[in-house]
Order: C-alpha cells, then sequence, then structure tokens
C-alpha cells in the first residue's frame, strides 16, 4: 500500500487536513501549473459520475498530467469478468495515480491492498468520500471563516450518504454540533452515531426539518435520496420527497448561513433557492477543482506550498 494513497478522511490528520485546504487555496488562486508534466493519472469510474470525473481529470489537465481511464465499466474488461484485482494490476502498469470510484463499499482499500501505485477514493459504495469532503470543508471555511465551532445540519438521506459520512468524520477535529434530519429509514448509521459519542461531538436527531433548526444552522447540507441504493422501489417512493427546502423556509435564517449539497439535486432544493445569497452548492462544486488539485499533489507527493512561504507552512 502506498502511504500517500487516500481511502478515507480519517486517513488523514488535522494538520494535514488544514494543509491540503492551504494547497486549495493557492491552486484557486492559482489554477495553471504544470508540475506534473510527464505524469500520467487514470481515472477508474465503475459507478456513474459527473462532477468528481470531470473535476478530477480537469485538475489532472491543469497540473500538466495526462489522463487515462473509463466512465462506464461496460465498457472495460470487467464486463467481461475480469476481477477488481486484475484491473488495478494492470492499470498500475501504465499510470502514476489512479482515482477510483466503486459501487461496492471497501473496494478502495481492496486496491490498496494490491498495488503500490497511490490510490485517490472518489467514492465506494455508501461508505466514504474523501475528496467531496476535502472540497466541502474548504467551501464551509471560505463562507464562514473558520471551521471551529459550527453548527451544522444534514437533512435528507443520512443512511447511504457518503459525503454526509466522510464530512461528519472529519469535524471531529473542529468542535461541531451537529443535527442529523431524516426519517427512520434514512436517519445516520449507528456506527457514525458511536463515533460522534465517543469522539465528544455534540448531536440532536430530528424527524422534522423545522424553522428552529433551520434559523440555530450555520451550515444546512442536503442530500438526495439515492434510488440507486435502494433494492426496493417502492420503499425508494415512500421517502425520496420527505425533505425539501425552499427560499421561503430561509426567511429568518441566520446571515451566515450557506447551503450546500453535492450534487445532483433532484426535489430536496426548490430551484427558488438558486438566487438566495445563501445558496452555495454551485460554487462549492467549482472548488472541488481546487481541492483535487491539491489532492492529487498530496497523493504524489509534491507540495506547492513549499516554496511559497506566503501561504505558511
Amino acid at each position: 500500500m502506498n502511504s500517500n494513497s487516500l481511502v478515507t478522511i480519517a486517513d488523514l490528520t488535522k494538520e494535514q487536513i488544514l494543509h491540503i485546504l492551504k494547497q486549495a487555496q493557492f491552486f484557486e488562486e492559482h489554477p495553471n501549473h504544470r508540475i506534473l508534466e510527464g505524469k500520467v493519472v487514470a481515472t477508474l469510474f465503475f459507478e456513474p459520475s459527473t462532477r468528481t470525473r470531470l473535476s478530477f481529470e480537469t485538475a489532472a489537465n491543469r497540473l500538466g498530467a495526462r489522463v487515462i481511464g473509463f466512465s462506464d465499466a461496460g465498457t472495460t474488461s470487467s464486463s467481461k469478468g475480469e476481477t477488481l484485482k486484475d484491473t488495478i494490476k494492470m492499470v498500475s502498469n501504465y499510470v502514476d495515480l489512479i482515482v477510483m470510484r466503486h459501487y461496492l463499499e471497501g473496494a478502495a482499500r481492496y486496491a490498496t491492498e494490491v498495488t503500490d501505485t497511490p490510490i485517490i477514493n472518489a467514492g465506494d459504495g455508501s461508505n466514504q468520500h474523501p475528496s467531496q469532503t476535502i472540497l466541502d470543508l474548504y467551501s464551509i471555511f471560505k463562507t464562514q471563516g473558520t471551521l471551529e465551532n459550527l453548527t451544522i445540519t444534514m437533512v435528507g438521506d443520512l443512511k447511504y450518504g457518503r459525503t454526509v459520512h466522510s464530512l461528519l468524520m472529519a469535524m471531529r477535529h473542529f468542535n461541531p454540533t451537529f443535527r442529523f434530519v431524516a426519517c427512520d429509514e434514512l436517519r445516520m448509521p449507528r456506527e457514525y452515531i458511536e463515533f460522534c459519542r465517543n469522539n465528544n461531538l455534540s448531536f440532536t436527531e430530528h424527524t422534522d426539518f423545522s424553522a428552529d433548526v433551520i434559523n440555530s444552522s450555520d451550515i444546512i447540507y442536503m442530500t438526495r435520496v439515492q434510488r440507486e441504493r435502494f433494492t426496493d422501489i417502492l420503499e425508494y417512493e415512500k421517502v425520496k420527497d420527505l425533505y425539501n427546502l425552499c427560499n421561503s423556509m430561509l426567511d429568518n435564517s441566520r446571515d451566515n448561513l450557506r447551503i450546500l449539497h453535492p450534487l445532483p439535486r433532484v426535489n430536496e432544493i426548490s430551484y427558488d433557492v438558486d438566487d438566495n445569497p445563501k445558496a452555495y452548492y454551485f460554487t462549492q462544486a467549482k472548488n472541488g477543482l481546487y481541492a483535487r488539485q491539491a489532492l492529487i499533489c498530496n497523493a504524489l507527493g509534491i507540495d506547492i506550498l513549499k516554496n511559497n512561504s506566503e501561504y505558511g507552512r
């Protein structure tokens, strides 16, 4: 296993997270740095993606790397029965870094065990999505000026939502207060509730997306109910539209409140929210480019800040 691989946000210390965020800030101000000339990055997406895949590929291109890979596993030898192990070992022969999304929990961890090429987990089932977490943290820091002592409300699909699982784990360093808003079928899994308790993180659970919850939040993190995670379509139909945010619900919210969403959205955020200055989800997606430039460099052992003292160490 390559020590620079990123499988879960738990792989990173608080200091490493803050340093990566400084790198993201650098890349936002200086997006074109061809420091990866001669490097090849593979993007292996066994599960559909738009923002994650395109932002990783754009990040690699802006850094001067070449990109190979696939966005449809049906066009690869896995459709012929090739195992994940064989795919990873084969691709490792050609590239310096693998960015991988897979529909199975634990797939990214397994990939790190069969290759010495660094792996970045771009999402494994309903488990983890650490690169999304870095861009979420960067977005929170940019909008709030701090990561410390914030009230973060997570809404919707907290059972299968790998983005909220990763964000919860990352925020353990910054003394948050969490509000978990979900129906019983989609509540935060017990292992993450236990994680909060074991790390002395303050949280409350709610089934009602009430005005009191909204008006006391610094960040509202909306999530889509993920149809692809359900084996019973009737169960999906029952819960898909339980939580919706519309513009009028924000009338008495805090001035600093920002609405985040990993996207794509379906019905959980009304279009009338888009023009509200508290809506931040499209800029959040843009921040993914800078965050993933930082993560690619980190995985390849490159510290862009080493000779840029104004950003600190």
